[in-house]
């Protein structure tokens, strides 16, 4: 499927001349919205299980990786992998425990770099210094930064334990180490309108990123924001506004911006609403179909890209 926007698969192919695979990795790291450190619980909607699926096996980062490697290689013939630090906050450590971490990742010769996600408030400048290094011998740095609104009453809502402001110094001093940056946006967080992420998504663009991730916000077993749905104090976004939304992003994106993804899923075990979230490709068909309605005749141009369209 030839998608009218940079998708981070494509990013990386035209870097390495062929297919990369992520390798998502949990370090056993928490947050300090859990250890008590700025709050307990964590942010209201999490539950590491719905998102990676290393959160729940007992292995170190080598068998993780061993483990991975096998089943990408036997299923796909893959040759390169991208280490993907997902669950929790994988910059939460002193800077000799991150780096002993990642040069244990980096020493796979397969393993042609990583991305790093985080949250705005865990990156103080040594650990900046030590991803810059790395991407300074050669490889592949990404760092994700969890955002989720730039609103802090929704930021707070939920228990994010930072603001806006926390997110705007990090990115103002990654770009002094100059790494890559993804940014990681909810829709559908309580108390927000589908439009007011488009105003996230404009100020994220004003400060400048290099990639984005959008998900939308599901409810999920075992968790705080499960309990509120169930009492009916959170309504999840629906599906319509959902793919508007995601649409008119890729609309005001600028043509480098690259999409690592559109939407997010969860099984049915985890799942309880909306249901939608089950599956990941009728939000993309139906993504792709709005955008290719807004043209004449199904063609993609600047032009119409740079058009602002209402909800």
């Amino acid at each position: 499927m030839a998608y009218p926007y940079l998708t981070f698969g494509r990013y990386m192919r035209q870097r390495f001349g062929e297919r990369v695979h992520k390798i998502s990795l949990h370090a056993g790291m928490t947050c300090p919205n859990r250890d008590g450190s700025k709050g307990i619980g964590g942010c209201t909607f999490c539950n590491n299980a719905t998102f990676s699926p290393n959160s729940r096996v007992e292995l170190d980062i080598v068998g993780q990786i061993a483990k991975d490697k096998q089943r990408l290689t036997r299923r796909f013939r893959a040759r390169k992998f991208l280490a993907y630090f997902q669950s929790y906050t994988n910059t939460y450590a002193d800077v000799e425990t991150l780096r002993r971490l990642y040069d244990m990742t980096l020493s796979d010769p397969d393993v042609i770099g990583m991305s790093v996600g985080t949250r705005p408030d865990c990156v103080p400048d040594e650990v900046l210094a030590l991803l810059a290094g790395y991407q300074a011998q050669g490889h592949e740095i990404w760092l994700e930064l969890g955002l989720q609104s730039t609103f802090d009453d929704s930021l707070a809502r939920v228990n994010r334990g930072h603001g806006f402001a926390e997110y705007e110094d990090a990115v103002e001093r990654a770009r002094k180490f100059g790494l890559k940056l993804c940014t990681h946006l909810i829709v559908g967080l309580p108390g927000e309108a589908p439009e007011d992420t488009l105003i996230s998504f404009d100020r994220v663009m004003a400060l400048g990123t290099d990639s984005i991730k959008i998900h939308p916000l599901h409810v999920v077993r075992g968790t705080q924001l499960a309990r509120e749905w169930k009492r009916g104090d959170y309504q999840p976004i629906g599906f319509d506004d959902y793919v508007r939304v995601v649409s008119e992003i890729i609309l005001r994106a600028p043509d480098d911006l690259i999409f690592q993804r559109l939407t997010g899923t969860a099984g049915r075990d985890l799942l309880l609403a909306p249901m939608w979230c089950e599956h990941k490709w009728p939000v993309m068909n139906a993504v792709e179909a709005r955008l290719k309605s807004i043209t004449e005749e199904g063609s993609w141009n600047s032009s119409v890209r740079r058009a602002v369209t209402p909800l």
